[in-house]
């Protein structure tokens, strides 16, 4: 093939060598704008994964980078004085021009025809090409002429970040935090080479201007830099290799990149985008040269997979590349929010900033960091035991951070593990009868802090089905009351109610029989902030509040409180989320009023309110209360993230003592972006900046998501849903899955704890051995061969 790539940064020049080298045949052709051996910034980081991709595609150019890397195992993050380290996170640091001069030297010597100093302006001046590769950086103009085929979705970040070098040499990967009048500013440095290290400094849009680095010339602005960081320089000046900026243009925002596509067919050479040019990744996780590497190995791989199909080669490459692309730039997106927002962590213990630090892009987890760095984390470990109130005995393990104890007024619970409100629908008339004592008592006794029972009504028109239950009467009560003392007397797990109304959602079938489905027969009627039909053109209309309906609900809630406490309930929670009666007040996509209870956020809040204080009022004084809240709609137009602060801060003034964090369900048009852990960041921006306790929901399935959520401070507690219909142990099953033996388990069941250890710890040495074999190896393995 005929090949030229635009643009001779890492990603086209690196698959140059890669496509020479497996056919000499081909005639490779890399043109760059700059003169030879230019660039700019100073150093980039690989890790030890990336290294390894590098030597199974070409070991003698890898040879030739390894030889030129500075290499470190630790992070060290500074904060209000203090230095935290961890270790085992194997980074290598390399001068951008360096790894450019050697990819530059591998090209001449295999036979790459390289072309300098000429500024291409599409692919069109090579009418000879069989393939185009776009690799012209950031700025791409093949992207830009193509945008109709690409696609692009480009997103400025919120911060000023500035690209400079320095003399001190950094041992560690050094993060560095230092607070000014104006607001914090943070330095991400790291040596290169022998005697240059990279120092980037960078801080939100609205600090960098207050600190008026917006108006100073570009030596100005090094000097405030140099000032701010001094203890960290030790004397040593900052540096800037950008001799073509003036003034405050070197400080620049972060441009995340995202193509839709990323091959265009033209009828002629199929053009391919690689690199900066296709993607982006935020410099905090130092993956933007890895990305455009690794774009080069994976292309390469499928052209020598599909010979002479070039087509079919394309399709698999972008297949292949934009699923793993998506994720590291999902991961690059979380780091680059967490320094976004340095001010919502800096009022975290410093130990805690530190660890939040090194799990902010969820690629480290709690037992991944404990491979990094074992001795870090069982001193953390042991630091939040602490402070929870637990010490350690000299023979004992420490103690993971799902399992420490958590308090709220005058109740404790065991550990940070709750088992959701899941509706069951199987009450008749609203009584928990047999089937919600054995649904409920099993998960007590599976080794959770605290079971909730789902969504309970204060009437009969309260409810979602009719299989919901109740608690509007005597006899209701005492059939919790039947269930709360067998959690109390054979378990040592607390026990929750959430009372809600269905409100526009209300009298459907139960889910099995047609959900969101109105009732064959039988309907009752609905009310809700303003007229609405959950599901478009089936579900019934409901009618506004009026209010003589407020207070009546009002009041029916508060009767349910009472009754709750009779029944000895230990925790209340208020359902306001979801779409239900007090969320559809509090949603502008289902409040329209435009009396006191609509329009701003204040009034629409109102109501919610109302109910919660007179609730608040008949409950224990000594007994908790949280709210469920819908942090975010995912309708254009609804709750936002930024409004569940503001939501959180109010019931917080009402006397909330926790707020747990939800969302969706409020409108069919919804659009939520799934993942693991997807609703945790909620539960992290209500705790961390309205400054109350918060519960995680959402996609958390396994102990290493909770111990990292309840380490990191993003939340106080975890509620698990399915798993535990899965496994009503899960929290046991869980604590031996992660080594943890000092757990204890129901005297009736401990006969199989031991033996589900042996056979955990079984299931761990054959996977180890295994690890090693070859597919095949460890087929036969399986088989008994």
């Amino acid at each position: 093939m005929n090949i030229v790539c635009i643009g001779g940064g890492p990603a086209g020049l690196y698959f140059a060598l890669l496509m020479k080298q497996q056919d000499p045949a081909h005639e490779i052709t890399v043109v760059e704008r700059n003169r030879p051996y230019d660039t700019f910034g100073w150093g980039v980081v690989f890790s030890d994964q990336t290294l390894g991709n590098l030597q199974a595609a070409d070991p003698q150019t890898a040879g030739e980078i390894l030889g030129a890397f500075n290499h470190w195992d630790d992070i060290e993050v500074n904060i209000r004085g203090r230095r935290i380290r961890s270790g085992g996170h194997g980074f290598c640091g390399i001068g951008r021009k360096r790894l450019l001069n050697i990819l530059q030297r591998r090209c001449e010597d295999l036979g790459v025809k390289l072309v300098f100093e000429t500024d291409v302006q599409d692919e069109l001046a090579f009418p000879e090409a069989d393939l185009v590769i776009a690799s012209d950086g950031l700025n791409s103009r093949i992207r830009a002429k193509y945008a109709d085929t690409f696609q692009p979705d480009i997103d400025l970040r919120r911060c000023r970040f500035v690209w400079l070098g320095t003399h001190k040499r950094f041992e560690a990967f050094t993060f560095a935090f230092e607070e000014t009048e104006h607001g914090w500013f943070q330095a991400h440095a790291y040596q290169f080479d022998g005697d240059t290290s990279t120092f980037i400094v960078e801080a939100p849009e609205d600090v960098w201007r207050k600190a008026g680095l917006d108006e100073m010339s570009k030596e100005e602005g090094i000097a405030f830099c140099e000032r701010l960081f001094a203890k960290y320089l030790d004397g040593q000046p900052l540096m800037s290799n950008a001799a073509h900026l003036r003034g405050s243009a070197q400080w620049i925002r972060f441009p995340r990149v995202l193509c839709r596509t990323w091959v265009h067919h033209n009828g002629r050479a199929p053009v391919v985008l690689m690199g900066d040019a296709a993607h982006t990744a935020h410099f905090s996780i130092g993956s933007g040269t890895k990305l455009a590497l690794e774009d080069a190995i994976e292309l390469a791989r499928c052209i020598a997979r599909s010979p002479g199909d070039l087509p079919r080669a394309l399709t698999d490459y972008e297949a292949v590349r934009s699923v793993e692309v998506l994720r590291i730039q999902n991961a690059a997106r979380n780091s680059t929010e967490w320094f976004e927002n340095v001010a919502r962590y800096v009022q975290l213990p410093p130990e805690q900033f530190a660890y939040s630090l090194l799990t902010r892009s969820q690629r480290i987890s709690h037992e991944n960091l404990r491979l990094r760095d074992r001795q870090y984390v069982e001193q953390y470990e042991d630091w939040i035991a602490q402070h929870a109130g637990l010490q350690r005995g000299p023979a004992q393990q420490t103690v993971p951070p799902m399992l420490t104890p958590f308090r709220l007024r005058g109740v404790t619970l065991k550990n940070r593990v709750v088992v959701s409100p899941m509706a069951q629908y199987s009450c008749v008339d609203g009584l928990p009868a047999d089937y919600h004592l054995v649904h409920l008592g099993a998960r007590a006794m599976g080794g959770a802090g605290m079971v909730v029972a789902e969504m309970t009504c204060p009437t009969p028109d309260a409810r979602i089905t009719p299989g919901c239950p109740g608690l509007w009467n005597e006899g209701q009560r005492d059939g919790w009351k039947r269930i709360v003392d067998f959690v109390h007397a054979n378990t040592d797990a607390k026990i929750a109610i959430q009372l809600g109304h269905a409100g526009a959602k209300g009298s459907t079938r139960v889910p099995w029989e047609g959900e969101d489905q109105p009732l064959p027969s039988g309907n009752w009627p609905l009310v809700s902030a303003s007229p609405q039909q959950y599901v478009d053109g089936v579900s019934d209309w409901s009618r506004a509040m009026n209010r003589a309906d407020m207070d009546r609900v009002r009041e029916d809630f508060v009767h349910s409180t009472r009754l709750a406490a009779q029944a000895g309930f230990d925790w209340l929670e208020l359902h306001c989320a979801h779409g239900y009666l007090l969320s559809s007040f509090i949603s502008p996509l289902t409040n329209q009023r435009t009396d006191d209870y609509g329009g701003s956020l204040a009034n629409r809040l109102r109501y919610p309110l109302e109910v919660f204080r007179a609730m608040r009022t008949a409950w224990p004084d000594h007994l908790p209360m949280s709210v469920r809240i819908s942090a975010h709609d995912w309708v254009e137009g609804g709750i936002t993230p930024d409004d569940a602060v503001e939501i959180a801060r109010a019931f917080k003034v009402a006397g909330a003592d926790m707020i747990d964090c939800s969302s969706g369900q409020v409108s069919k048009q919804q659009q939520p972006v799934y993942g693991r852990m997807y609703q945790t960041p909620f539960a992290d921006r209500v705790r961390n900046e309205a400054g109350i306790p918060t519960i995680a929901v959402g996609a958390i399935s396994e102990a290493d998501h909770v111990n990292s959520i309840i380490a990191a401070g993003r939340a106080d507690l975890c509620a698990i849903a399915r798993p535990h219909l899965a496994n009503p142990a899960w929290t046991l099953l869980e604590a031996a899955k992660v080594g943890y033996h000092d757990l204890s388990w129901p005297r009736q069941y401990r006969s199989a704890k031991t033996q589900l250890e042996r056979n955990l710890e079984r299931e761990k040495a054959a996977a180890t051995q295994t690890a090693g074999l070859s597919p095949l190896e460890q087929a036969r393995q399986a088989e008994g061969v």
